[in-house]
């Protein structure tokens, strides 16, 4: 049994390493001098430490703006589909009527359609309501895109708090409203964590519609900024491996923080209801 223990714990240090290898080699990449970073010597330990590419992708022309619209656009679906997966989980986990388990069936196909397929027609529809090269139109997409994760997750969640908090609430004399706004909008905040996340890190990382519905630099959004250290001329590799790791470090940040909610609220939403 010891020996068993002991051979999964191995497997899983090597399997950490192998995804925290890219990781590392991004960040150590950032503080490389430029001469060190093209070579045919991989040195996994930089000879020499720098700041000036984190220097260069601060300067480097609309990275405020580019930052002020990553987090418009994120932040806003973010918000917007938690408010509106709440709305639908709470009648799907708690009402009976005609018609649930169909629009339950629906919900799950739209979580399993991969975004890019939609591409075309969300062009299509942006261009027909004039918001092509507009932040609303990101902000559309994005929210279209986590709301089922949040409604089906939180549905989960809601379907796991026992009914009879809430009646037990009326009785003392709170209304449905505060009922449900003192008992049980706090026993979802798990879920409310967990949806968030993934609704953050959806819309941050988005980078095929951003890149294809805006048109001006003042639009773009961290993404498609990213690509900018890249042209005719060739790759600022240390200029992109400092701006990559000035990228992650918003979603890393919010991670570690909630990462223990984070892991109990997927479980929990995935197996309740």
């Amino acid at each position: 049994m010891r020996a068993k223990k002991t051979v999964v714990s191995v497997v899983g240090v090597v399997v950490a390493l192998l995804f925290l290898f890219p990781t590392y080699w991004m960040i150590s990449t950032a503080f490389k001098p430029t001469g060190q970073i093209i070579t045919s010597s991989y040195d996994l330990v930089p000879l020499g430490l720098t700041l000036q590419h984190f220097v260069d992708a601060i300067t480097k022309p609309n990275f405020l703006t580019n930052v002020g619209n990553s987090l418009v656009v994120t932040l806003g679906a973010v918000a917007f589909s938690l408010v509106a997966g709440l709305l639908a989980a709470v009648p799907l986990a708690r009402l009976r009527f005609r018609g649930r388990k169909g629009f339950l069936l629906l919900v799950l196909v739209a979580q399993m359609a991969p975004l890019e397929a939609l591409l075309i027609p969300m062009y299509l529809m942006m261009r027909d309501l004039g918001l092509l090269n507009q932040l609303p139109s990101l902000l559309l997409v994005y929210f279209a895109a986590t709301l089922p994760f949040t409604a089906w997750t939180l549905r989960g969640f809601v379907a796991g708090i026992p009914v009879d908090l809430e009646e037990a609430a009326m009785v003392d004399g709170c209304g449905r409203w505060a009922a449900f706004r003192r008992v049980t909008l706090p026993l979802l905040g798990p879920g409310l964590v967990a949806t968030s996340v993934f609704g953050f890190i959806t819309a941050w990382n988005e980078f095929i519609y951003a890149f294809v519905f805006m048109r001006d630099q003042d639009n773009y959004t961290l993404p498609v900024w990213l690509a900018s250290f890249s042209d005719q001329f060739g790759t600022d590799w240390g200029g992109t491996m400092a701006a990559s790791t000035l990228f992650t470090l918003p979603v890393l940040a919010f991670f570690l923080i909630v990462q223990r909610n984070l892991v109990g609220g997927v479980a929990a939403g995935a197996v309740k209801g």
